[in-house]
């Protein structure tokens, strides 16, 4: 076998892996383990400098400088929640929550996972002023490893289950957005939510307009993303914003899609680029510097149990009690079961708890006593775990019918 021959052997296993619906969720994984190897091993001084390295953007006087990591979280992740945003508008205007009978269930659901895991952590660190600010870490779900967990299971889940899934983690990322933007929002300035509101009414009118260049849309959602950095607002709440204003349809061609051309071309660099540089840069942790009373103190422990105990709670509390009153009905092929299952893969919060978490405590300075992240990874990993053993267990594998002879 040739060079070439070989090289072309390769890319196609490449690409038929990045084909699979699990690809995603294994190299998100395969970046958190990176992370704790190199935040391990000698490498982690070069490690901490990469992360921390100051990167500048400047013209004359005006300038934004920031460590490498938080152009990561502020930066990146505008696009990420900008890719959430377009896939909330496609959904509510032509996907599963455009139809309110299908959204009863799953917004259960949500409500409960997001209510009951942000009880329990109160609950735990209650007198506890600067503690109670991370309250909202383990009341996300991330939905890039549950749904690659959900993916490596096969035939044994029904699809409606990876469809409830979905949509239960589209409400809760609704959810997640309100929070951040209603209470990790401080300092704010007056002149940046002036320029912000100034770019919210051009992108209204080139809204109404009908304007689909699309390269209008980023250069002034470019904009609105300095205005809010500078505003105090959190900056990546610009990408949920500008999402909002892209057109679904085109007047002059309603089979021409904006949101879903821009959901699927982003695809790719938010699930094979921005989310494992994220985990990267974020889920580092090392070992040696963790402390006993580090591991069992009040936040650890509640994040813990708010994402391993609260999530499953609240998800099926919620559900089952939506089904049992009535108000909504079990999707076809689903059981009480499969819900179970899929509610304890909600407590993996991972990416999504690992950046409220660094909003909840970037400027408090408490998380030198303990690592909020331990909380997150251990989890999300015990979650993973479960949900995954769980569904193996009810699901059986579908077997088609034999139709020849």
């Amino acid at each position: 076998m040739s060079l070439s021959d070989e090289v072309q052997q390769i890319n196609e296993v490449v690409a038929d892996f990045l084909k699979r619906d699990s690809s995603a969720g294994i190299i998100l994984m395969a970046a958190t383990a990176l992370a704790l190897i190199v935040a391990n091993s000698p490498l982690s001084p070069w490690y901490n400098q990469l992360i921390e390295i100051p990167v500048v953007i400047k013209a004359g006087e005006w300038g934004i400088e920031k460590p490498l990591l938080l152009w990561i979280n502020d930066g990146l992740m505008a696009i990420f929640f900008f890719h959430i945003g377009l896939e909330l508008k496609r959904e509510v205007c032509e996907g599963e929550l455009s139809n309110p009978k299908d959204m009863v269930l799953p917004a259960a659901g949500a409500i409960g996972g997001m209510a009951v895991p942000a009880l329990i952590y109160v609950w735990i660190n209650w007198g506890d002023s600067t503690a109670m600010s991370g309250w909202a870490i383990p009341a996300a779900t991330d939905i890039a490893f549950a749904l690659g967990i959900l993916a490596l299971l096969g035939n044994r889940v029904p699809t409606s289950l990876k469809i409830f899934l979905v949509t239960l983690a589209i409400i809760d990322d609704i959810g997640a957005i309100a929070i951040i933007a209603l209470f990790y929002t401080n300092n704010i300035t007056v002149a940046g939510l002036i320029i912000a509101c100034v770019c919210l009414g051009i992108l209204a009118i080139m809204n109404r307009r009908g304007v689909i260049d699309l390269p209008s849309y980023m250069l002034v959602g470019l904009v609105l993303w300095v205005a809010l950095l500078k505003s105090g607002v959190h900056a990546t709440l610009a990408g949920v914003v500008l999402a909002a204003f892209i057109p679904m349809r085109s007047k002059r061609d309603a089979s021409y899609s904006p949101v879903t051309r821009l959901e699927h071309e982003l695809n790719p660099a938010i699930s094979f680029g921005i989310l494992p540089l994220f985990a990267f840069a974020n889920a580092g942790i090392d070992f040696s510097a963790i402390r006993p009373e580090g591991i069992m103190h009040p936040v650890t422990f509640g994040i813990f149990l708010g994402l391993f105990v609260g999530k499953q709670i609240g998800v099926f509390s919620f559900c089952y009690l939506a089904v049992k009153l009535k108000l909504a009905t079990l999707p076809v092929g689903l059981t009480l079961k499969h819900i179970y299952g899929c509610a304890l893969l909600c407590g993996v919060g991972f990416t999504m708890s690992l950046f409220i978490g660094a909003l909840a405590f970037e400027e408090s300075g408490l998380n030198r006593i303990f690592d909020e992240r331990v909380g997150i990874l251990a989890g999300s990993l015990v979650s993973a775990i479960a949900g995954y053993l769980v569904l193996y267990m009810v699901g059986k594998p579908l077997v088609k019918k034999d139709t020849s002879g």
